[in-house]
């Protein structure tokens, strides 16, 4: 039996998260129960900002077997994989592009699961099941959006379509410290590193890696202060509420890492990472004084130190930045399947998402020459 329900909480959080989050495989914070109730029940995301919950469950014999977290949007926000130019094209054709539906998790363009079930015969249900909900929402399409590579070779094909970004992340080849990370890099890249971390001290500003209990609502007050400094000049309107950042910390805060930078004892910059069992997940900042490098510092630096210590496979920084290339984070590939109902829009966008595929490859490669790693490293 296949059906969907209208928020998060409709579905217990022991069934949620052991087809999330089973036992044997990678364990991500960030599509755990905890993290979409929060969003949903803090009023991030709800209908009343365009992300109504639609989340798909598929029982068999009285017990789910498969959820695909779901949300019908009236706009194409906080997404990371941009259809903005469908939208239009569809738009000037007279077609209507939204409502469209979206299998994501809102806000955070992070890979992992989209599709919560054991099996690939699951998982294909899950997605016959979406087709026929987007007939149902009178919907445009379905877009599984940042789901893992091995559910987007499988899954995707002529109902599917196949499309391909960039992300940056650092991967630790069991560095010791962050100076043996330093010493695998080129030496003009070594020392601009150090050159950036040291002016950055130099301006007077101490660093705090807070997890856990040593995270309190003082510092959830000053992060959503840089988090709406930043955010409202970068894009205009930030998608997290004050309520959001208390809900998690008080829910999933042996999940997070919280790094609060200070000058003379004032917080003034912080950058909030989710911590899964094999990688750190950088997910927002934001700042109220302007110091130079002190972005890549409170970001990266600060993530790469706590993956060594911590000894965790990799750091996944986020969307886009070419810049993090010279830091040390490196080009991987993300992977999108789409649904277009109209036969007409879904062969234009076949056409288009070929082209832009091969694009991407290209851009891989021209990013991988510019590797920072000496040419002797095996990466």
């Amino acid at each position: 039996m296949l059906r969907a329900v209208t928020s998060a909480l409709a579905i217990a959080r022991a069934d949620w998260d052991r087809l999330a989050n089973p036992p044997d495989a990678e364990f991500n914070p960030l599509v755990s129960h905890d993290f979409f109730r929060c969003l949903e029940e803090s009023g991030c995301a709800v209908a009343k900002t365009g992300w109504t919950p639609r989340h798909l469950v598929l029982e068999v014999e009285g017990r789910i077997a498969g959820i695909a977290p779901c949300y019908r949007k009236g706009h194409s926000q906080g997404e990371y994989v941009f259809d903005y130019g469908w939208a239009d094209a569809y738009g000037r054709a007279a077609g209507r592009y939204y409502p469209k539906m979206q299998v994501s998790v809102p806000f955070t363009p992070v890979t992992g699961p989209r599709l919560f079930a054991r099996t690939e015969a699951e998982r294909r249900e899950l997605t016959s099941a979406l087709i026929a909900l987007c007939t149902e929402e009178e919907a445009s399409s379905v877009h599984i959006t940042f789901l893992p590579e091995r559910d987007w070779e499988a899954l995707g094909g002529k109902l599917w379509l196949k499309r391909t970004d960039i992300q940056f992340h650092w991967m630790n080849k069991g560095y010791a410290s962050f100076d043996d990370f330093l010493g695998s890099l080129s030496s003009g890249k070594r020392k601009n590193i150090r050159k950036e971390r040291a002016s950055v001290g130099n301006a007077g500003i101490a660093m705090h890696a807070l997890t856990g209990k040593d995270i309190a609502e003082r510092h959830w007050d000053a992060f959503f202060d840089f988090y709406m400094d930043t955010g409202s000049r970068k894009w205009g309107s930030p998608y997290l509420n004050r309520r959001f950042f208390s809900m998690i910390g008080e829910a999933m805060s042996e999940h997070i890492l919280l790094v609060i930078a200070e000058r003379g004892g004032k917080p003034i910059a912080g950058a909030l990472n989710f911590i899964g069992s094999h990688a750190l997940y950088g997910r927002n900042w934001g700042a109220i004084e302007y110091h130079g490098n002190l972005h890549f510092e409170t970001c990266y630096y600060q993530a790469i130190d706590f993956a060594i210590a911590r000894k965790m496979p990799r750091v996944e920084a986020g969307a886009q930045g070419a810049h993090k290339l010279a830091r040390g984070y490196l080009p991987q590939k993300t992977y999108s399947l789409h649904y277009l109902a109209h036969p007409g829009l879904q062969r234009a966008v076949a056409n288009y998402l070929e082209a832009e595929r091969a694009g991407i490859d290209q851009e891989q490669q021209a990013l991988a020459a510019h590797s920072p790693f000496r040419q002797e490293q095996d990466f």
